[in-house]
């Protein structure tokens, strides 16, 4: 039995989360199991058994946590990064990783905007010595923002929101993001240039990229080299991307003028030669700290965490390869799961090479996440263990099964069908309806139009008269109601089929009973059976 069932999966949860957060997960009907302070060995003992583990940045969920968790299914990071996470590690275990990269982004915009503005006045420096009992006036006199350049290195979500803060100020904005057309960035008022002229150019210069192992170090002699005399830096991003021995020669030379930095390169952070400098601003790690991020925080992780715990969609998971969906694409999801699920259990086991078509106008958009879904469904009736969408796609591979995708935007029978082929068998359907509605509209070479349901007949028979009479008359002798019913003809074969939806499951004795009359040629049954 899966653990994805409501009420059996228990989910570690190793650092703070928002009371909101606890209460999502424990409405999901999960046993939520709080245990903060884990050294790594108390973590790998309470990951057995686990389900799920949730950690903000503290905890270190590396290849040894992984190895020791023996049926985790997803780790969830209640923040933006991910660099305490062994995320490769996770891929190759079949574990989701999933974050909220949205839950701080206001907070660390707004955390950033603080620390342009305390640097550029003095503010924390001018505070100290007041309470301290000195007057000092003339010694703290700071800086106008208006009219200066910011320079924002990373023009994603906090960058973004960074840009349309600082037009606020009469700040003029440059950026360098590899990943943002010049027209986009243009949308933000941000001229985009190299990192190189963003250095010469800019007044300020604040980062906003994830910590990887190319933009570890990014902000070091060399850059700052190429900096303005009396250029500021700041960092609300990830410590280490700013050399912070580098920077902190660079301002005791005059180079920098000022810097405001929230992270370091080893957290907590008590001693550094940056703290000694008076024209430097630090903070320990506030940029999600505000009441109403770590709420947003707790309550997305939770929301993410029982969505992969569902075996459902997850909007934020970061370890699968799929774009974001389209909207025409969003219906065909679940469907595509459905149909993979009906497809796979027509076979003892699974064919080869299996076609996947998306046409007319879910044709034009990314569709391996749905491709995702399609094998996620196959697996359902060949495997016992947990299927998702991280690892739907190696354990589909493991069986020799090749899902090949393709497209066509050109429409023929519908607006959109999607179509699943192998085996000498095929299975189409489409949605329909302002509710998009899911409909199975062929099988095989048979036209029909029919709602999916979890017990389906499909029954082969000479298309002669009385056929269908003789089959249902059975069915309602044995008590089997019939929730729906299409009849099909194929084009150029005297064979007709009928697909029944009942409401339960048809046992075996009534599938030999059916297979045994004359003119029936064959009876797939789709969904559990009764023995």
């Amino acid at each position: 039995m899966l653990a994805i069932l409501v009420g059996m999966a228990r989910v570690l949860v190793t650092e703070e989360l928002a009371p909101s957060g606890l209460d999502t997960l424990r409405s999901a009907g999960h046993e939520v199991d709080v245990q903060l302070g884990l050294d790594p060995s108390g973590l790998a003992e309470a990951l057995v058994g686990a389900d799920a583990l949730i950690v903000r940045s503290a905890t270190q969920v590396d290849a040894a946590a992984l190895a020791a968790a023996d049926r985790l299914q997803v780790v969830g990071r209640a923040g933006v990064g991910l660099d305490n996470v062994a995320v490769a590690e996770a891929t190759e275990r079949g574990v989701m990783v999933v974050n909220a990269p949205q839950s701080n982004i206001v907070s660390a915009a707004e955390q950033t905007l603080a620390l342009i503005l305390a640097q550029a006045r003095n503010t924390p420096q001018a505070h100290a010595a007041l309470v301290d009992g000195r007057w000092e006036r003339s010694k703290w006199t700071g800086m106008e923002l208006q009219g200066k350049t910011l320079g924002i290195i990373g023009l994603g979500r906090i960058g973004k929101l960074v840009a349309e803060r600082a037009l606020g100020f009469g700040l003029n904005l440059v950026g360098f993001d590899p990943f943002v057309s010049p027209e986009r960035a243009k949308e933000m008022s941000v001229e985009l240039m190299s990192l190189d002229e963003l250095a010469a150019r800019a007044d300020i210069i604040t980062v906003h990229v994830a910590k990887t192992p190319e933009t570890v170090g990014l902000i070091g002699t060399d850059f700052l080299a190429g900096c303005k005399d009396g250029v500021r830096i700041i960092n609300v991003a990830r410590g280490g991307i700013v050399d912070e021995a580098d920077l902190a020669d660079a301002l005791r030379s005059g180079k920098v003028a000022a810097a405001g930095l929230d992270v370091f390169v080893t957290e907590p952070c008590t001693d550094s030669p940056l703290f000694d400098l008076p024209n430097v601003v630090v903070t320990p790690h506030l940029g999600a700290s505000t009441h109403e991020a770590q709420d947003k925080a707790g309550q997305t992780i939770a929301e993410q965490v029982n969505l992969a715990l569902a075996g459902e969609f997850v909007p934020f998971a970061v370890n699968i390869d799929a774009a974001d969906v389209a909207g025409p694409m969003k219906p065909f999801l679940p469907l595509a799961e459905k149909l993979g699920e009906l497809f796979g259990a027509l076979f003892t086991e699974l064919p080869a090479e299996v076609e996947l078509d998306f046409e007319g106008e879910i044709g034009g958009f990314d569709n391996s996440l749905a491709t995702l879904a399609a094998a996620k469904g196959m697996l359902t009736t060949h495997t016992a263990d947990p299927v998702s969408y991280v690892n739907a796609g190696p354990l589909l591979a493991e069986r020799g099964v090749d899902l090949v995708p393709s497209s066509s935007a050109s429409p023929r029978d519908y607006v959109a069908r999607l179509t699943i082929i192998g085996g000498g068998r095929r299975l189409s359907a489409t949605v329909i309806g302002l509710r998009d509605e899911a409909r199975i509209v062929r099988i095989d070479d048979h036209h029909i139009d029919l709602p999916i349901s979890d017990h389906l007949l499909i029954v082969r028979n000479d298309d002669r008269p009385g056929m269908i009479g003789i089959v249902t008359s059975i069915l309602g002798r044995e008590l089997v109601n019939i929730d729906d019913m299409s009849v099909g003809r194929a084009e150029d074969v005297s064979t007709a089929v009928m697909v029944i939806a009942t409401n339960t499951a048809v046992d075996d004795v009534i599938i030999d009973e059916l297979v045994d009359l004359p003119g029936i040629l064959s009876v797939d049954r789709i969904g559990p059976g009764r023995s």
